[in-house]
């Protein structure tokens, strides 16, 4: 198992979570709201993100 490349994929998921979360925020009038959102669906999707990955590694 590489952790770095777990890692990379655990924040690359998240980020591009928030990240959509503030484009629909932005796009419904609220920023914070759409990122708080992202953070709340991107913690268990970079999650099973990294576990589908690295399963064989366990």
């Amino acid at each position: 198992m590489d952790p770095m490349g777990a890692g990379a994929l655990l924040a690359g998921v998240l980020f591009a979570c928030v990240g959509l979360g503030a484009l629909l925020g932005l796009a419904i009038g609220s920023v914070g709201v759409g990122i708080a959102i992202g953070a709340v669906i991107g913690i268990p999707a970079a999650i099973v993100a990294v576990y589908t990955r690295y399963k064989d590694s366990f």
